[in-house]
């Protein structure tokens, strides 16, 4: 496959297919079948007396190899490799379905659905929501839509540049583990160890660079950018996570709306960091936070497939 269409044609197609159609439940998604096959390896793991530590690390390492190794056999196949490339590369942003499920959670909730909204938001969060309130849903809704825009979509789409579709797919294998195995609870703690680590470092540069588009797109829109680069890095360095803060507080600061706070996870309460100003999420701001996660992911994406398709043409 020619360099050139995989640094800037297939990226720029595979953003429109992810913008038009999302992520349709009728067709088969590979995410869900890399979920089976970790969740066996797990319980494998489990039947074993080996370390779950080491034997997660294994699984880390294993499986990136497999899927990089694989892939790149069948990317290289003439013509058919472009046809799968561009597949992959669809498959494996989430923008699109992001931007639905904000939109569906906050429509469930201006109608006044309010158990409608609380199942639709409990598939997208791992916390507890059946105690949360309308303002509560609303918070969480927004917490797990910016948060989300650097996992789902400028992470990979990062790593779709820079290193093609099967690269990419090792960022999504590392994401799908950490999202399934990275609990600091007694069942994940160590099995979960390298997971976590190894998404942690893998969208360290993506989430800086999601939460400055959104300061960008946030100029462009009209919102409290000035405010927001003033107080991003700080807050943003509050989470426990190294990347989860930067697009949360981004967001909380853009729109005027706090972030953060208590929350119950598997049943233990866990206070957790506040960002953003006093304020609560309202119908209004949730609908602006769906149209600032769409320019800032239109913008990530331009500033990325330019940037390296400079590079690309540099090295002609």
């Amino acid at each position: 496959m020619d360099n050139s269409t995989v640094v800037f044609l297939i990226p720029v197609f595979a953003m429109i297919l992810d913008y038009y159609f999302g992520d349709p439940s009728w067709f088969p998604h590979p995410v869900r079948y890399l979920g089976m096959a970790l969740d066996r390896y797990d319980k494998w793991v489990r039947s074993l007396t080996l370390s779950p530590k080491i034997m997660g690390g294994v699984g880390v390492v294993g499986f990136s190899l497999v899927i990089f190794s694989v892939l790149k056999i069948f990317l290289a196949i003439p013509f058919v490799g472009v046809i799968i490339a561009l597949y992959l590369a669809y498959a494996g942003l989430a923008l699109g379905g992001l931007l639905s499920e904000c939109r569906k959670g906050a429509t469930l909730l201006d109608q006044g659905n309010i158990e409608a909204a609380r199942k639709a938001i409990s598939q997208l969060v791992s916390r507890d929501v059946s105690n949360l309130d309308e303002a509560g849903l609303r918070k969480a809704l927004a917490e797990t839509t910016s948060e989300n825009l650097n996992d789902g979509f400028v992470a990979p789409f990062f790593y779709l540049v820079v290193t093609g579709p099967a690269g990419m797919w090792v960022y999504k294998t590392v994401s799908t583990m950490d999202s399934m195995w990275g609990y600091k609870n007694e069942q994940y703690k160590e099995f979960g160890y390298y997971a976590a680590k190894a998404d942690d470092i893998l969208a360290f540069i993506p989430a800086r660079i999601t939460a400055f588009m959104m300061l960008a797109a946030g100029r462009f829109l009209k919102l409290d950018w000035e405010r927001t680069y003033e107080n991003l890095i700080e807050d943003a360095g509050k989470s426990e996570s190294p990347n989860a803060g930067w697009p949360m507080a981004a967001a909380a600061w853009l729109l005027g709306a706090q972030m953060g706070g208590k929350a119950v996870y598997f049943g233990e309460e866990k206070e957790k960091p506040v960002m953003g100003p006093v304020g609560e999420w309202t119908s209004l701001k949730l609908k602006k936070l769906g149209t600032l996660m769409l320019f800032s992911g239109i913008l990530s994406a331009i500033l990325l497939d330019t940037y390296f398709l400079l590079v690309w043409l540099s090295e002609m």
